[in-house]
């Protein structure tokens, strides 16, 4: 098959994953999360027909994988030039492999007007075996609940899509020496985990449904945000054993509890982490905060601080 196009751009948000609600099934479907996409941090690429394939940019290792995957699944070439301008750091919480394999995806998609959805991309590429964040969060932004895997589940669906006040901000804490749990590890962890009560998977999808998403509807970020500490507080304990602790590294934790001290909420960490983050209103606050932790922190030469916003809005996919 032949290129009907000449370039397709793509931009593939980054996304905090929040907390999952039954790590067991033991309500009858496995998992269930909650996540919200970010403006800051994203893949952004394209792709143009070429005499042969060629990848250039960050994370282009994980790019040609993604590339080859797709290109024989759906019996395209890959004599394609890929220019990746940025990429979501990999491993650290934030969705980069789901975002990846969706934007190159989406690429091949226009490229060669297959006429695909993003849930048919995922599904070949093999997203969205748990959680079904960054699937929804290309798909529409915002905040996004999945439901989960059933028994028939392809991709666990969308349930939820709200927008974020604007005035809502999140620092994120990075720790550069490490990553969380991925591929085979996380598989492993997976299953060494002990069983996740009934009965706190109940109490959990009840605080989300009538606590923490009508204050997302009134935009009561305090009530959110406690919704979602106590969400990563439950959800981290259980982890502890495959992880080393609440939050994967201990730096981290400590400026979580710094921060939540000053009075920010949604304290957690992201996916396997190991970065941290917190919400907080208004920009001037959220950047106030953010430096006054780097100054308090600075010993610890390995952190980095950043602040972000909510994206209230998908991917993007131009066609040229």
């Amino acid at each position: 098959m032949k290129a009907k196009y000449s370039k397709v751009s793509v931009i593939a948000p980054a996304r905090l994953h929040m907390g999952f609600f039954d790590l067991s099934g033991s309500l009858g479907r496995h998992f269930g999360s909650i996540g919200i996409a970010l403006n800051e941090i994203s893949t952004r690429l394209s792709v143009t027909p070429a005499a042969s394939r060629q990848i250039v940019g960050p994370s282009s290792h994980r790019a040609g994988q993604c590339l080859t995957t797709l290109c024989q699944a759906l019996g395209v070439s890959d004599q394609l030039s890929i220019t990746i301008d940025t990429a979501i750091p990999e491993h650290v919480g934030l969705g980069s492999g789901t975002q990846m394999a969706l934007a190159i995806g989406s690429a091949l998609n226009g490229i060669y007007d297959l006429g695909l959805t993003v849930r048919q991309i995922a599904a070949v590429t093999e997203r969205g075996l748990r959680s079904g964040i960054g699937i929804g969060i290309f798909e529409q932004g915002g905040l996004v609940v999945d439901g989960g895997r059933g028994e028939k589940t392809i991709t666990p669906p969308v349930l939820v899509q709200m927008a974020i006040p604007d005035d809502w901000h999140f620092i994120l804490v990075f720790d550069q020496r490490g990553q969380g749990l991925h591929g085979l590890q996380e598989i492993q962890a997976f299953s060494q985990l002990p069983p996740f009560s009934a009965l706190e998977a109940a109490r959990l999808c009840y605080l989300l449904l009538m606590q923490g998403l009508p204050a997302v509807a009134e935009h009561d970020l305090a009530k959110f945000g406690a919704v979602i500490t106590e969400l990563q507080r439950s959800v981290g304990e259980h982890f502890a054993s495959a992880q080393g602790g609440v939050f994967t590294s201990p730096e981290v934790a400590q400026v979580m509890a710094w921060l939540a001290e000053q009075g920010a909420v949604a304290i957690g960490q992201t996916s396997w982490g190991p970065t941290g983050f917190c919400a907080l209103q208004g920009v001037e606050r959220t950047k106030t905060l953010s430096q006054q932790a780097c100054e308090r922190f600075a010993q610890f030469h390995n952190l980095t601080l950043v602040t972000v916003s909510a994206r209230n809005s998908g991917g993007e996919v131009a066609v040229f």
